[in-house]
């Protein structure tokens, strides 16, 4: 009786040992996945509940983005826009040497012009021009770019500086934007080449 319960508790030990003890570490692994996983499902979870509220967030700021956009001149109120931004110079005392718009260049949804000025004035007519500007019916943006702004007759008079009655220089770049048109942003979809046809396999 003694010789059968330590044979049965060999045969025990050596079950374990040889099957349980590696099942044990293959379910200490398969609970640290789970819990991965279950971590992971909660995150997504969490995601897909939101999911909703940024959809309608993002239409939201798309709506809000055109609306900013439709307030930015159009393809045929340009041309009169920048007559305006010139007129404006000229109403505020500013001298206006040079005044070049050059071509576009369209962006995504809206087109930048860029105008090449050199401008003689005062630091009070340049604040005017700046207020006038901002008051127009559209609402004007405009960056300035390789911009100087100097005293006239800094190149004769190497120390002269800036007063607020000396006349000043302003010279370089300025760019203003419009929105494109419907039939513009459509253009360039048209106007993309169609995939080309994969051929059929197999013969006549």
């Amino acid at each position: 009786m003694g010789f059968c319960v330590i044979l049965a508790l060999i045969i025990i030990l050596l079950g374990w040992w040889l099957f349980v003890r590696g099942k044990q570490a293959e379910l200490e692994k398969l609970e640290g996945q789970e819990t991965e996983l279950r971590t992971e499902f909660e995150n997504k979870q969490g995601r897909a509940s939101n999911l909703e509220p940024l959809k309608q967030q993002l239409a939201q700021m798309e709506q809000q983005l055109q609306q900013m956009l439709r307030q930015l001149p159009s393809k045929t109120e340009m041309p009169d826009l920048i007559v305006d931004i010139s007129q404006t110079a000229l109403a505020t005392g500013i001298q206006n040497e040079l005044f070049q718009p050059a071509g576009e260049t369209k962006k995504e949804f809206y087109a930048e012009k860029p105008i090449a000025l050199r401008m003689v004035g005062t630091y009070h007519q340049f604040g005017a021009f700046v207020s006038g500007v901002a008051s127009l019916p559209r609402v004007v943006i405009m960056t300035m770019h390789d911009i100087s702004l100097q005293p006239k007759d800094v190149k004769t008079n190497p120390n002269a500086r800036i007063g607020p009655n000396s006349p000043l220089e302003l010279a370089g770049t300025v760019k203003t934007y419009r929105y494109l048109d419907e039939d513009e942003t459509a253009a360039p979809a048209a106007a993309a080449p169609a995939p080309a046809a994969t051929p059929a396999k197999g013969g006549v």
